[in-house]
């Protein structure tokens, strides 16, 4: 694990224990290498992910939704494997859906995580 992610971790890890929001996670435990695909379920949220290797790097393309009337979001986070790269899209409201559509560069793995969270 890089540093970077190390230290995000250990800063989500921080910022969510010191505010008492809970969590749900549904994904793999591994880094996901192109070509794949996945559509974890957790309660309260749905997505749907492809990853393709394309020009050196790796294309993280799909949807989230909010699938909930609980007052929480469903998001989807990516992380490069071996880079200094994160991003995230959240959907928030039962049945809104959002898209994100992501390239890596210099990498054909990422860490790709459903999480459902409160909004506040």
């Amino acid at each position: 694990m890089s540093a970077l992610k190390n230290s995000l971790v250990s800063a989500l890890s921080v910022v969510v224990f010191a505010s008492g929001l809970a969590l749900s996670t549904a994904s793999p435990a591994s880094a996901a290498t192109c070509p794949s695909a996945a559509s974890p379920v957790a309660r309260g949220g749905k997505a749907h992910w492809t990853l393709a290797c394309s020009n050196g790097g790796l294309k993280v393309y799909g949807w989230v939704q909010d699938t909930a009337m609980d007052g929480r979001c469903a998001t989807v986070t990516a992380t490069g494997n071996g880079v200094a790269w994160i991003d995230m899209v959240q959907a928030c409201g039962s049945g809104v859906r959002e898209n994100f559509d992501w390239f890596i560069p210099g990498t054909r793995s990422a860490d790709v995580i459903l999480r459902i969270h409160d909004t506040d």
